[in-house]
């Protein structure tokens, strides 16, 4: 598969000329991935920066071949669209165009007591490629790549060095890191690789570059 990474979390994917989008969130200008999303689009939550409710919803209305799988609230926000978006949780699996799709997980990391948490889930692409959302998620089965956040109001450095150490992915690409400068980029690609505590080399993959998975 080509792995694109566009701005903060949003992860294009595709192989066999179809395309696959992972939370095309606001921070992304709108329709810079969703353009290429001919087969289907996942999203791990419902916060702003993971998906973009107008972008998706225009999608849809351009694509009738479009399907969209998230939470829950996912679908109460965008509608049903004749079975188009539906809600996935732990545990589903399925097969869109050339890709699989496992789902993992419950969860959004905690940011703070007095916020409550919302669903999230994480996907595994083709048992190759794994995007967490807001989450120290561990699938618990073998990942090439790990899409690894490391910025944001829940995240941790050391919990990030524990958590690339349970996955033990054979790659690491940091995703997440909006908040970060160029600086802080790099700091956390060295603390979290093997130059520092991680077990694996961290890439910082620039918003619209590609990389073979």
């Amino acid at each position: 598969m080509e792995l694109t990474k566009y701005n903060h979390a949003t992860v294009v994917l595709e192989q066999d000329g179809a395309t696959l989008v992972i939370d095309p969130g606001t921070f992304t200008p709108e329709g810079a991935a969703l353009a290429k999303a001919a087969v289907a689009v996942l999203v791990t939550h419902e916060h702003f920066d993971h998906f973009d409710v107008g972008a998706v919803r225009a999608a849809l209305d351009a694509n009738d071949s479009l399907v969209v799988r998230g939470p829950a609230a996912i679908v109460e926000q965008l509608g049903a669209h004749d079975g188009r978006v539906a809600a996935v949780s732990a545990g589903d699996a399925f097969e869109v165009g050339p890709f699989s799709v496992q789902v993992f997980g419950e969860e959004h990391a905690v940011i703070h007591g007095d916020i409550p948490t919302i669903a999230n889930v994480g996907y595994l692409v083709n048992g190759a490629v794994f995007h967490p959302g807001d989450a120290y998620l561990v699938p618990g089965v073998p990942v090439q790549t790990l899409l690894l956040p490391t910025s944001g109001p829940w995240t941790s450095t050391a919990e990030a060095v524990d958590y690339v150490r349970a996955v033990s992915p054979e790659h690491a690409v940091q995703i997440h890191e909006a908040m970060l400068s160029e600086l802080g980029q790099q700091s956390a690609a060295r603390f979290l690789g093997p130059d520092g505590l991680g077990p694996v080399p961290v890439q910082i993959l620039p918003a619209g570059e590609s990389i073979t998975v």
